[in-house]
């Protein structure tokens, strides 16, 4: 199934969500994943909790302010998806509709114990509209930890797609070396990236990333505009008076040489599109395969706890 030559188009759809909205979300990831199929991508990777919304208010709102704080999440909560349901099987129903993989960004519900916290989740799915298998995010950052709970390893994985080995890391889990190598140590051939992380830094890390893999990222970012949540919520007010983004989004597309392949795409959204060729991977590692030859295991160990917490 894993393609390994010739080239063909990815995709990373820079949207907004619905905020909060898990039905009218979940119907404009469809249509996206239509679009970018239509497009001639195999491949579309979608923004960090794109489903429902990522949570900004965590950094806005103090914990002293409570009431509201349980407000928002629990209405986070009341719009997040169990692995499988109703919105999972529309998303897979889209994709395979569609002939393209996928790669979603959402908020999932621990329906595995007390179904009351959150894991910051990606799911991959096939061409085929399979669920390939889900990633939860390891480490939520700074305020993040007052709504996603830590995953674990057992979601460490790496999926065989017709668009080659696919993985994922969210966010700055990029920033962890040893996750970025679990990924490199089992044949990582394209790095899906979804952040909500616009900085120039973020953008040079990404290349980094590319490079030391000798493998393709696709960094997808969220653009949302104030105007895009609703006046009802009250944290609205903290942001500065007259700001027009929430996130300008900056979403790239980086070939294993670094190169920045297309983007960034700044304060719009869209569809952004690049044309690779796995090939390249080979010639990237010809002179650093960083778990190939460069390795060292007679000097270093490596493993990963796969169990469950």
């Amino acid at each position: 199934m894993t393609n390994t030559t010739g080239s063909f188009k990815v995709a990373a759809a820079q949207a907004a969500p619905v905020f909060l909205n898990l039905s009218r979300t979940v119907d404009k990831a469809c249509d996206l994943i239509a679009e970018a199929a239509k497009l001639g991508a195999r491949l579309v990777v979608f923004p960090e909790a794109f489903v429902p919304g990522y949570p900004d208010w965590t950094w806005l709102i103090p914990n002293s302010r409570g009431a509201e704080l349980n407000e928002l999440y629990s209405e986070l909560v009341a719009n997040s998806v169990t692995i499988p349901d109703a919105n999972t099987d529309k998303l897979c129903e889209a994709a395979g509709k569609a002939k393209i993989n996928v790669v979603m960004g959402l908020n999932e519900r621990n329906t595995e114990s007390s179904g009351a916290s959150l894991y910051n989740t990606l799911l991959f799915i096939s061409d085929e509209g399979k669920v390939l298998g889900k990633r939860r995010k390891l480490m939520p950052t700074g305020g993040e930890r007052l709504i996603w709970a830590q995953g674990d390893g057992s979601t460490m994985d790496v999926f065989d797609t017709s668009a080659g080995k696919l993985a994922g890391l969210i966010c700055w889990e990029n920033y962890m070396p040893l996750a970025r190598y679990s990924m490199y140590a089992r044949g990582a051939q394209i790095l899906a990236s979804p952040t909500w992380d616009k900085s120039p830094n973020w953008l040079q890390s990404m290349q980094h990333v590319a490079r030391e893999g000798g493998l393709f990222v696709i960094s997808c970012c969220m653009a949302i505009r104030t105007d895009n949540i609703p006046d009802r919520y009250t944290f609205k007010s903290l942001y500065p008076e007259g700001r027009e983004w929430v996130n300008t989004g900056n979403s790239c597309i980086i070939s294993p040489k670094g190169e920045v392949l297309a983007g960034p795409m700044e304060a719009a959204e869209g569809i952004l599109m690049a044309e690779i060729d796995l090939g390249q991977i080979i010639e990237a590692k010809r002179m650093f395969d960083v778990a190939g030859h460069y390795a060292r295991p007679d000097v270093f160990r490596f493993s990963v706890n796969r169990a469950e917490d």
